[in-house]
């Protein structure tokens, strides 16, 4: 797959986004919203970070096991059921993020949701990916 991350100077430079992504290749993986659950399909992690780093690794996972790399997201979504707490903890999200997903950043948003499907999960992240 090839990417390009397409970032225009006309708009506000982008901070763990890219405005736009171009991609080409020959598969497209979607992928499932993925919260804190853990291997017994319990909500883990009190935090928002915290549960925001295993949503993000299972979303990964299940993007590894498609056969992707995290350069392959070509778009996130983060339901958040605060998005004040996000804003908060935004530089410690940002540092997971780049701790395992690295730099190449996907089309992304952030949406604030009253409450996800199980009610201690505080973060859910889906996507797609493209793959070559």
């Amino acid at each position: 797959m090839t990417a390009e991350r397409v970032n225009p100077p006309e708009l506000s430079p982008p901070a763990g986004f890219s405005h736009a992504v171009v991609t080409t290749g020959t598969r497209v993986v979607f992928l499932a919203g993925q919260t804190a659950l853990d291997t017994d399909g319990k909500i883990t992690g009190d935090t928002l970070p915290a549960q925001f780093e295993l949503a993000l690794s299972n979303l990964l996972t299940a993007l590894r096991a498609a056969g992707g790399t995290p350069a392959d997201l070509a778009r996130v979504t983060v339901y958040a059921t605060d998005v004040a707490a996000y804003r908060t903890h935004a530089a410690d999200l940002g540092r997971t993020w780049r701790e395992l997903a690295g730099r190449d950043y996907p089309a992304m948003a952030v949406v604030e949701v009253v409450r996800l499907w199980d009610e201690r999960a505080l973060v859910e992240l889906d996507g797609f990916a493209v793959l070559p």
